[in-house]
C-alpha cells in the first residue's frame, strides 16, 4: 500500500479536499439520478419506444458495473493512491454522462449507463478512504456524514435541476448540461490534493494487518454487509421508483414532483450531517463508540420504516408526508454506518474494505428496479414495492444488532 507517513495537510487544506469530495459526490448522483427523470418524459419514453421491462433494466444498467467492480477500485486505491485514479474515473463518466444526449436506441443507451457505473465505481473507496486517513476517528462521524450527506443533496438538487432542464430544454440538452459541464471540477482536484497517501499526526496510519480472507471470514463483516444492503434498498427505492411512484400513482406533473423528491434528500442531508455530528459529541464525551454509532444506525432504520404507513395513505399530502419523513429519517444511520464500519475492522485494508461495503450497499440498485418492476406489473399498485422495502429495513435493524457486535470483531 502507497504510505507516506510524514507527510501532513493543514486543516483548511484537508477540508478543501473534503469539499471537493463532497462536490464529486454531488456530481455522481446527478449523473446516475438523472436517467430517472427522463424516464418520467414522454418524449423520451416514445423516442426509445420503452416498455415497463425495459424502464427497470435501464435503471439497474448502471448498478451492475459499478457494484461489480467496487473491490477492484478498492485494490485500484490502495495500490496507487486516491488522486490520479480519481481523476481519471471522474473524466470518463462526466464524458459518457454527456455523450448519452447522442445514443439513439436502447442498446447504446444501456452501454453508456455501464460505462457510467464504470466510472463511478471508484467514488465511494477513494472518498471513505482519504477520510480515514486524514482525519481521527473521533471525527469520522461528521466528516462521514459530510460525505455521505453529499451523496443525498446530489438528489436534492438534482431532482429540481433534471426536471427542470427537461422541461426548458429537453432531456438531450440535460444530459449534455450535467455530463460535460462537470468536468471543471477537475481542475482544482488536480492543484489541490498532493500526489500520494497523507497523515495528520494525531492519526495513525491505517495498515492491513486483517487480510481481506480473514475479513470475509468474520460475522461483523457479514452483519455490515447485509445491513449496507438494507439500508440503501430504501435510499434507491426513493432514488431510483419515487418520481415514478409521485407520477403514477398521484398523478403529479414533473416539476413539482422534482420539488418534493429533493426536499425529501434535502432532509435526509441535513439529518445526516447533525447525527455524524452528534454522535462524534457522545464519543467525545467518553459514551461507547460502538453503542453510539449502533444506536443511531438503529433509529435511522426504524423511522425509515414508516414509509409504509405512507404506502396505504388515501391522500396525496399524508403520503408526500411520510416519504419525506421516512427518508429523512434514515439520514440518522448514514454517517454512523460508515464510520462505525473502520472502528470494527480497524486492521482491514482500507480501500478494499470501503469498496466491500460500497458493494453491499449497491447492489440494490441492480434489484430494486427489477423488483419494483415485477412487483408493479404482478400487483398493478405500488403497496408491494413498498412492502419489500418495510421487510429489507426490519432484516437491517436486526443484522446490526445480532451480529455487529463487538465481541464478533476480530481481535
Amino acid at each position: 500500500m502507497t504510505q507516506a507517513p510524514g507527510s501532513t495537510l493543514t486543516a483548511p487544506h484537508r477540508w478543501s479536499i473534503v469539499f471537493l469530495l463532497c462536490v464529486a459526490f454531488v456530481v455522481a448522483y446527478l449523473d446516475r439520478q438523472n436517467l430517472s427523470y427522463a424516464l418520467t418524459d414522454p418524449g423520451f419514453n416514445k423516442f426509445f419506444s420503452l416498455s415497463e421491462n425495459d424502464r427497470g433494466w435501464l435503471n439497474s444498467a448502471f448498478f451492475w458495473s459499478y457494484t461489480v467492480l467496487q473491490v477492484p477500485a478498492g485494490w485500484l486505491i490502495d495500490k496507487f493512491g486516491v488522486r490520479v485514479p480519481f481523476a481519471a474515473c471522474f473524466f470518463l463518466w462526466s464524458i459518457v454522462s454527456g455523450l448519452t444526449a447522442f445514443t439513439t436506441s436502447f442498446g447504446q443507451l444501456f452501454s453508456l449507463r455501464l460505462i457510467l457505473g464504470a466510472g463511478e465505481a471508484v467514488n465511494t473507496p477513494a472518498g471513505i478512504r482519504w477520510i480515514r486517513q486524514n482525519f481521527p476517528a473521533h471525527r469520522h462521524g461528521l466528516v462521514m456524514g459530510l460525505y455521505q450527506a453529499s451523496a443525498k443533496v446530489g438528489p436534492a438538487l438534482g431532482a429540481p435541476l433534471s426536471a427542470w432542464l427537461i422541461h426548458d430544454f429537453g432531456w438531450q440538452n440535460m444530459f449534455m448540461i450535467l455530463g460535460f459541464g462537470a468536468l471543471l471540477w477537475l481542475l482544482p482536484w488536480l492543484f489541490l490534493v498532493p500526489s500520494g497517501d497523507t497523515t495528520i499526526p494525531e492519526s495513525k496510519p491505517v495498515t492491513a494487518s486483517l487480510s481481506f480472507g480473514d475479513m470475509m471470514k468474520n460475522r461483523v463483516t457479514w452483519g455490515i454487509i447485509v445491513g449496507s444492503f438494507c439500508y440503501q434498498y430504501f435510499n434507491y427505492f426513493c432514488l431510483l421508483d419515487l418520481p415514478r411512484y409521485f407520477a403514477e400513482k398521484w398523478q403529479m406533473q414533473i416539476m413539482k414532483n422534482g420539488a418534493y423528491t429533493g426536499a425529501s434528500y434535502l432532509g435526509f442531508a441535513i439529518i445526516a450531517t447533525l447525527s455524524g455530528y452528534l454522535a462524534d459529541a457522545l464519543i467525545r464525551r467518553g459514551y461507547d463508540l460502538v453503542a453510539v454509532r449502533k444506536g443511531f444506525i438503529v433509529a435511522g432504520l426504524a423511522l425509515a420504516s414508516t414509509e409504509l404507513i405512507g404506502a396505504y395513505a388515501t391522500s396525496e399530502s399524508t403520503a408526500l408526508g411520510f416519504a419525506i419523513f421516512s427518508l429523512s429519517s434514515l439520514g440518522l444511520a448514514t454517517g454512523n454506518y460508515w464510520a462505525l464500519t473502520p472502528a470494527m475492522l480497524p486492521g482491514a485494508p482500507p480501500g478494499r474494505l470501503a469498496a466491500l461495503q460500497n458493494t453491499a450497499a449497491n447492489l440494490p440498485g441492480v434489484v430494486v428496479p427489477l423488483v419494483t418492476s415485477y412487483l408493479r406489473k404482478a400487483t398493478g399498485g405500488w403497496e408491494a414495492p413498498m412492502i419489500a422495502v418495510f421487510v429489507f429495513l426490519i432484516i437491517g435493524i436486526a443484522s446490526y444488532l445480532l451480529l455487529v457486535r463487538k465481541e464478533y470483531a476480530p481481535k
